[in-house]
């Protein structure tokens, strides 16, 4: 595995030399074709194992959503050592997302601005692709909304049902600034009616697939208040924190800095982080939270989980690191809980928080 991975690497440093979106469907295709022909990841050290929405992962290392829409090569990112992987975002109908260029690397500042759109092949088409896994990996699927629909909520239940049953847990996407008007599902009463929905659903479905609600960085005091007295209520499992921002720092280098859309990467690990701890302490341990946005290294997942994630995930730094980032990532993340004195890496979760 470990030439396969030192093979991949070289292949995204080649990658990286053309246009980003023209790299991310090359990669993604490769992805797809080899994917039969990888070895399976090695066995993880048992010390990162964590058991939580009712799941055993052997890491708590996940690949974000963003990277594979379709669910194109989830097995084979499995494959290169991830604990569990997001595929999506993926709406109802197929839609082509934003004009180009809609993405933008800031190699400044080991960041990237996308502005997508939500583009995908749409929620049947994923379903057949997920119909011909072995299940071999815990494997989530992110939702959204079609831009043009005349009823969001109605899209979120349509996708919750028809890809709960091939997905190991459903992320519900209320935050991508990208969708005029989306963030505002975030809002009290918009939120509650929207989960209320889909619980409802899961339950006349009677299935076991276990909600997050993936939530912005860019909310304030009174609206992670809000979001964190409608989650307890709803019944949903667990929390991902974050996803993009549409602050732009001042410290920020790169030419394009100031284009519109989400802003990923190592400028969103500090207010992504802050928004987590502060989550983890209005929620405490009723929900599970996935930590998310700047993570680069095994000291930046070990602070979120030390902020209150039982889980984190990661999508910019691979794009400019590769896959040898995920061993890499782990073998840091043993050696701080090591420093710290904890025994298994479920021990430090809230730590700091």
């Amino acid at each position: 595995m470990k030439l396969w991975i030192s093979l991949a690497d070289m292949g995204g440093a080649a990658l990286r030399l053309l246009p980003p979106e023209t790299a991310h469907r090359a990669t993604l295709s490769v992805l797809g074709a080899a994917s039969p022909l990888l070895p399976k990841a090695e066995a993880d050290d048992p010390r990162l194992a964590v058991s939580v929405l009712g799941l055993r992962f052997g890491n708590p290392v996940g690949l974000a959503a963003g990277f594979d829409k379709d669910a194109i090569a989830p097995d084979a990112m499995v494959k290169f050592g991830f604990g569990f992987v997001e595929c999506g975002t993926v709406t109802p109908k197929p839609q082509v997302g934003n004009p180009r260029p809609r993405l933008f690397r800031l190699k400044a500042d080991h960041a990237v601005v996308n502005r997508m759109g939500f583009n995908n092949r749409g929620m049947d088409a994923m379903a057949a692709r997920l119909a011909k896994r072995t299940r071999d990996g815990i494997v989530g699927i992110n939702i959204g909304a079609n831009k043009d629909s005349a009823d969001r909520s109605a899209d979120y239940r349509e996708a919750f049902a028809k890809l709960a049953p091939f997905a190991s847990y459903i992320t519900v996407n209320v935050s991508s600034p990208n969708t005029p008007g989306l963030r505002g599902l975030q809002n009290k009463d918009e939120l509650a009616r929207l989960l209320a929905l889909l619980t409802d659903t899961r339950a006349k479905m009677d299935l076991r697939v276990p909600l997050l609600l993936k939530i912005a960085p860019d909310i304030d005091p009174a609206g992670a208040d809000d979001i964190a007295g409608v989650t307890l209520a709803s019944g949903i499992e667990g929390l991902i924190v974050s996803n993009t921002t549409i602050a732009r720092p001042a410290s920020l280098k790169s030419r394009d800095a100031q284009q519109s859309g989400g802003l990923s990467g190592a400028p969103l690990f500090a207010p992504s982080t802050a928004l987590l701890r502060a989550m983890r302490q209005r929620v405490g341990a009723r929900l599970v939270l996935v930590g998310a946005g700047g993570i680069a290294s095994g000291e930046d997942a070990y602070a979120k989980i030390c902020a209150g994630a039982s889980l984190v995930q990661l999508y910019t730094a691979l794009a400019y690191e590769g896959p040898g980032l995920v061993a890499r990532l782990k073998r840091e993340l043993l050696a701080c809980l090591a420093r710290d004195g904890f025994e298994q890496v479920q021990d430090a979760v809230g730590h700091d928080a």
